[in-house]
């Protein structure tokens, strides 16, 4: 659940001027870090208080987004945390069209402590993992245990949400008709938690994905936050 959505971040003009601040201070940078590191590297901005376009500077192209582009589902879990949220750094991910993106997402906080967006970097690592396959290879050395987990990056924040959405419908090998009122609120309660439903709109959209009405959606959603 949220401890303080980024939709209401501030909640003054004081604070949406510092954070509105920050950003403009931020978007320039990116394009330094991206010229430093060539074209294997990707640097993101994100404004957490508009998350279906939460790309508001970007430099270089690793995860194939653009300016007003949506935050991919890393972002929205952060946006779920709300003022708790933390650094993720060094994880490992891997994009729909197969690139390995190594990534660190540092969290923006105004004076007061507020989390209102990101800062995100993304390097494509897939040749360099693949020379480590081939010298492991060559050295007898077996292959790195686990697999990094494939994440939607996009600029419409539909095709995210249905990611999320099929992800944590399939973990549970059984359609929605046949899962349990129980398995039914956990599915919603974990939607809820990875901030789901913090995006505008998105009940309606999981309702589709799902096959249900949308007022069964508001219902599970209830009590799955009641729960």
């Amino acid at each position: 659940m949220p401890h303080g959505s980024a939709r209401e971040a501030g909640g003054g003009t004081g604070a949406r001027a510092e954070q509105d601040a920050i950003i403009a201070a931020l978007a320039p940078v990116v394009d330094g870090i991206a010229a430093t590191f060539g074209s294997f590297c990707e640097a993101v901005v994100h404004d957490f208080r508009r998350p279906e376009r939460s790309v508001v500077a970007l430099a270089g192209s690793v995860t194939g987004r653009g300016v007003g582009g949506s935050m991919s589902e890393i972002g929205m879990k952060l946006l779920a945390a709300g003022d708790e949220a933390a650094d993720e750094l060094n994880y490992l991910t891997r994009t729909r069209d197969g690139k390995l993106v190594k990534s660190s997402t540092m969290v923006l906080r105004d004076s007061a402590g507020t989390v209102f967006g990101a800062l995100c970097l993304n390097l494509d690592v897939t040749v360099v993992h693949q020379m480590h396959a081939l010298v492991g290879g060559l050295a007898g050395v077996g292959p790195e245990p686990g697999t990094a987990p494939t994440t939607t990056f996009g600029d419409d924040i539909t095709a995210v949400l249905d990611s999320v959405v099929d992800a944590r419908q399939l973990r549970r090998n059984k359609p929605w008709h046949q899962l349990s009122r129980a398995e039914r609120i956990e599915l919603f309660q974990d939607l809820d938690r990875q901030g789901v439903f913090a995006v505008r709109g998105a009940v309606r959209q999981v309702a589709t994905r799902l096959g249900i009405s949308r007022a069964s959606a508001y219902n599970y959603l209830a009590a799955a936050r009641a729960g």
